[in-house]
């Protein structure tokens, strides 16, 4: 009995059985695709997940911005400088509320979103799968993400007693 609960570890400890492996290694190949789809407007790939934020509902609070892309602010505010070294967005202190950063796009930032309609149908016509496969795929990877952050909230709720 030892040696197949041995075996049956074994075979999870392998890299192919590794569902974390399977996110990051897909992650890491999908923003290799985008790279060349983003160089032409200047992009790079979080950068542009910023920016269909900002495409989405303009004049975003920054920590609004961070809870939607699940980024803190400290990896979230060297993305927003460079995109406003590049006059895309500005960041600035909201009139109600002086605590509060919001960003907001710039007349070129708005623009951009014209250049960036082709970036999706690009990468689609990259991908071979049909529309209800990749519908599914996006909903059991989003509840899966959902789950995750679930668990961590339960985690650091458990630490915090």
């Amino acid at each position: 009995m030892m040696n197949q609960t041995t075996n049956a570890d074994d075979a999870l400890l392998t890299l192919d059985n590794q569902l974390c492996f399977a996110l990051y290694s897909t992650s890491h190949a999908m923003t290799r695709v985008y790279r060349p789809l983003l160089a032409p407007l200047g992009l790079t790939y979080p950068q542009y997940m910023v920016m269909l934020v900002l495409w989405e509902q303009d004049a975003q609070p920054l920590s609004e911005i961070g809870h939607k892309l699940y980024l803190d602010s400290g990896t979230l505010t060297p993305l927003l400088k460079r995109l406003e070294k590049s006059k895309l967005v500005v960041r600035e202190r909201d009139r109600t509320d002086e605590r509060r950063v919001l960003i907001r796009l710039t007349d070129s930032g708005r623009q951009l979103r014209e250049h960036a309609r082709t970036v999706p149908r690009q990468l689609l016509a990259g991908i071979d799968c049909p529309l209800q496969q990749r519908q599914s795929l996006l909903a059991q990877i989003s509840e899966l993400r959902d789950q995750l952050h679930a668990t961590l909230g339960a985690h650091q709720r458990n630490n915090n007693h």
